[in-house]
């Protein structure tokens, strides 16, 4: 199923071995995981068991946190999702396992492409965020490393914040 504001020029593009359907998908069950070991090293630390796995459960879900974050913007920007549908999906990373309940509802809606729209021979950006979605579909590696860089960098701005909720 198409989208219902997909032009048929947009239509006839490539389809994407990283497409914004396989990179949300991916991201949207890799936050739901690390939402569920996260509570596992919760439950583990307020049991029996050391601390540690908290950390390193929370600093991996943070990460992927973001990282989902930072992709939902990026699809909602492809597949012009509406503002409440964009803020939806970024919601969805507060509340366990809602993640992957959202993208599948997205994929069942037609509302997830097998290609980037703004990629070279597709759609002319319009607006900011297209232009600079636009710039990054055509370095894909270089985008990748900077995204990289961009979830280390608010991942550790975070980490200097403070924990969430507070603590040592």
């Amino acid at each position: 199923m198409a989208r219902p504001d997909q032009t048929a020029d947009s239509s006839v593009s490539t389809p994407s071995k990283l497409s914004p359907k396989r990179l949300y998908g991916f991201l949207a069950a890799a936050e739901m995981v690390t939402w569920a070991l996260l509570i596992i090293a919760m439950v583990i630390k307020y049991g029996v068991g050391p601390e540690i796995y908290v950390r390193i459960f929370g600093l991996t879900h943070g990460a992927v946190f973001i990282a989902y974050g930072l992709v939902t913007i990026f699809v909602w920007a492809n597949e012009r999702w509406s503002a409440s549908r964009g803020i939806l999906g970024l919601a969805t990373a507060i509340i366990p396992f809602a993640t992957l309940p959202f993208e599948r509802s997205m994929l069942r809606r037609g509302l997830l492409s097998d290609s980037w729209r703004l990629a070279p021979g597709g759609d002319a950006p319009r607006g900011l965020i297209e232009k600079i979605q636009a710039l990054a579909l055509r370095r894909p590696i270089l985008s990748v490393l900077a995204g990289v860089v961009l979830v280390v960098v608010i991942t550790s701005v975070l980490l200097y914040i403070g924990p969430p909720g507070g603590g040592n």
